[in-house]
Parts: C-alpha cells; structure tokens; sequence
C-alpha cells in the first residue's frame, strides 16, 4: 500500500510543474490548457495567478513525501501527514472560493474546467487524507 500510495503521490510533481509554469510563464500555460487567456484585469484572473505563487511555495509537500514513501525514508510518516494536510488544505480552500464567487454570481472558467477541477482535485485531496491517515499508523 506504501509503494501504491508513494507512486500516487509522487506524481504529483506533474501538479507542481504546472503551478511552476503557470507562475513563470502564464502564456505557455495557457496554451498547454493549463490555465484560462481571461483578462489581466480581471478579479479571477488575479486570484488564479496568486494561487499559483502560493501553490509553488507550499505543493512541493506531498510529491516530496510520495518519493520519500518510495524509498521507504524514515521521515516519509512526517512528511505524509504534512503534505497530506497542506493538500486538503489548499485545494480545499481553492474549491470552496470557487463555489463562494460563484454563490454571488462570479463564474470562473467553463463548465469543462469546473468538470476537471472537481475530477482532479476531490481524488487528491482523498489521497492526502490517505497519506495523513498512513502517516499517522505509521508513528503510533
């Protein structure tokens, strides 16, 4: 189950290197499919790109404890439970602003883009629940 979730999770450096290039150069994201043209100016726009910054500083936790699970290094509960929650938390937080913007009629993106969000980050943010949980065993 390690290996399995260790592999699942250090995957996501896929996740990671999207947010880096979205961060570095919003064109080629944008072509890639990675993020939306929209308008500069534009509140979600905005919002889009400094989530980005954040994700860069923080998302590196859970790939990082994948690939520490993977070699079986003794830190990999610790970094588990961390990337797990850091996670939960920001994809968690990225989707329920999402439906707050939309709740005051602020839509964001296309009903396709809502589609990936939703089949993309709610099995993530159960994998991270995981990888807390497998940490936790781990130590106790």
């Amino acid at each position: 189950m390690r290996i399995l979730v260790g592999a699942l999770c250090a995957s996501l450096w896929l996740l990671y290197a999207g947010q880096v290039l979205s961060l570095v150069n919003w064109g080629w994201a944008v072509r890639l499919g990675l993020q939306d043209l929209g308008d500069p100016n534009d509140l979600t726009h905005r919002l889009d790109l400094w989530t980005a910054r954040f994700d860069v500083l923080w998302l590196w936790t859970l790939p990082t404890a994948g690939v520490l699970m993977l070699i079986d290094h003794s830190w990999w509960p610790y970094a588990a439970m961390i990337g797990g929650g850091a996670y939960i938390d920001g994809l968690g937080r990225y989707m329920f602003t999402i439906l707050g913007l939309r709740e005051q009629g602020v839509w964001t993106g296309t009903p396709r883009d809502w589609l990936a969000t939703r089949v993309i980050f709610l099995p993530v943010m159960v994998l991270g629940g995981v990888a807390i949980a497998m940490g936790l065993a781990e130590v106790t």
